[in-house]
């Protein structure tokens, strides 16, 4: 189980991006020093992509800074490892990440930032401070949360109704890490200042100028990061408990992939979608703590090892897909792909490499839940499932492969984390139930929004016999686009208890309430 802590949440909240202990730490500020030269952190720390022995650290300074980064097992970082500076730059928008290496196992990790102006040696910053734990490599209970969908819709952060709570409910569970599934930020979701809801009341948004409008330049993109960093519950959370990202669209625009045309769309002055897709990729590699992959920069599937109970296999179904079409392709090409032969040939050598109990598919859409690129007239098939209820057909094609492969393979323990489609629920996928058969029995969970409007229910495609054993959603009378006020947020959290290798799997509500559970046996691999 994991160890309590010496200190409180709130004293190591309260310390975090304030001043640290610095004597005898190796970043101890000079005694000449003028206050008002001194670099400053803006939109306090993110940890992320945290393994066994190793983990990401991120910052942004307000200047060009040389940024010291050191790390130790103690709040008083006695005995601290000092790293070699980074240099914060325009370039960047003064944002650095590191990657803190030969960390011990199962420990908690404390970290902290100093930036010194690069043309004042004198002006240095008060100390900035992050905390995650490392995975472990014993048998330990492992505790997690997912979701997705932030500030989407117009719902931005409203400060007299507490900013976005969902996060501060997730924090009190002191998670492990947090599984961001997608739509991160939403670069098409300009905010107003205010909004009238249904019983009366007024909602108002903090406005910033980036988000007054849909990100077109580099700097409009970072501007959506900036943005869900002024919010107090998403700061204390990174503050402790490591991120880890993936990416939809909105983290671009609407639905998009090569077939995106936005010529009638007065909103932007850009009307090339890669383009707009390239500035999108790199501001989010600059505001998060993403790592790097050095085979190809800029990728985001991969594979996280946190310990010998939980691998977590983050899927793209973005960067690689064909245009979104109808979905009825007889045969896989490269208009139908949605992951593409490379991204599948990763995560099939992969699990069957896995060694982990279990192997969590972190998917940025939902398998079988139908949802279409043009909602109004349902057609064009945004994500897997097609809505035709027959055999695998275009992107169902892939997921077919897969899933037939998974089995031939043996690789057992598989279970599918979605968000997206912003209500919660659960389905059970079997052949007993499917059109295309041939595969073994699996989970898919789905929550969201974190802070976002609550949409659906969607219709479900019987490709992969999904079966809804939960669901939570607007009711007809309540409507579409619920505002966060409403109740209607959503995240999950996970447990594989150490000893017994079951997992718990529960839907919750931003009031911390239970909305439904399972608990998951393990099954042996032959």
């Amino acid at each position: 189980m994991r160890q309590t802590l010496k200190f409180t949440r709130r004293h190591f909240l309260a310390s975090a991006g304030a001043a640290g202990v610095v004597a005898g730490s190796g970043l101890a500020m000079p005694s000449i020093s003028r206050a008002q030269s001194r670099p400053s952190f803006t939109h306090g720390v993110q940890s992320g992509d945290v393994d066994t022995s190793s983990g990401m650290a991120w910052v942004r300074a307000d200047r060009p800074s040389h940024v010291d980064f050191e790390w130790a097992t103690t709040e008083s970082f006695k005995n601290a490892r000092k790293l070699h500076p980074l240099t914060a730059m325009p370039e960047s928008d003064f944002a650095v990440k590191r990657l803190l290496e030969g960390l011990p196992s199962d420990q908690d990790i404390f970290w902290r930032a100093v930036a010194t102006d690069l043309t004042d040696v004198n002006g240095v910053s008060e100390p900035i401070t992050g905390r995650f734990r490392t995975a472990p490599a014993s048998r330990r209970s492992v505790k997690f949360t997912w979701s997705g969908d932030t500030v989407g819709q117009g719902w931005g952060i409203d400060e007299s109704r507490g900013g976005m709570k969902a996060y501060g409910t997730m924090a009190k569970h002191q998670p492990d890490f947090f599984l961001h599934s997608g739509d991160t930020i939403y670069a098409d979701g300009p905010l107003k200042e205010s909004v009238d809801l249904k019983d009366g009341t007024v909602w108002k948004n903090i406005v910033t100028p980036e988000k007054s409008k849909v990100a077109e330049t580099l700097d409009e993109y970072r501007g959506q990061w900036k943005y869900n960093l002024l919010d107090k519950n998403v700061r204390d959370l990174y503050a402790s408990v490591p991120v880890f990202y993936q990416w939809d669209d909105h983290e671009v625009l609407n639905n998009w992939s090569s077939s995106k045309d936005l010529s009638a769309d007065d909103r932007y002055t850009v009307k090339d979608i890669e383009l707009l897709a390239a500035r999108a990729a790199r501001a989010y590699h600059e505001m998060t703590s993403i790592r790097y992959a050095p085979q190809e920069p800029g990728r985001v599937y991969r594979k996280i090892a946190y310990g010998p109970l939980v691998d977590v296999f983050f899927l793209d179904m973005r960067s690689y897909r064909g245009p979104n079409n109808d979905g009825m392709a007889s045969a896989l090409s490269p208009a139908a792909q949605m992951m593409g032969p490379e991204q599948i040939a990763w995560l099939k050598r992969e699990l069957v490499n896995s060694n982990a109990t279990w192997k969590v598919i972190a998917a940025d859409m939902p398998l079988g839940l139908i949802v279409w690129d043009d909602f109004a007239n349902a057609k064009g098939v945004e994500a897997v499932a097609n809505g035709d209820n027959g055999p695998a057909k275009g992107r169902e094609l892939e997921f077919a492969d897969l899933l037939r492969f998974i089995k031939s393979a043996g690789v057992k323990n598989t279970v599918w984390l979605t968000a997206d489609v912003h209500y919660t629920a659960a389905h059970h996928y079997s052949p007993d139930r499917a059109q295309f058969q041939d595969f073994e029995p699996f989970w898919e969970f789905v929550s969201g929004p974190i802070h976002a409007g609550t949409f659906g229910p969607n219709g479900l495609d019987m490709t992969f016999g999904p079966e809804v054993r939960f669901i939570k959603a607007p009711t007809e009378e309540q409507g579409q686009n619920l505002p966060p006020s409403a109740g209607l947020q959503f995240f999950g959290i996970v447990e594989v208890d150490g000893a017994t290798e079951q997992m718990t799997v529960r839907l919750m509500d931003a009031d911390d309430n239970e909305l439904w559970s399972t608990t998951l046996d393990p099954q042996q691999s032959i």
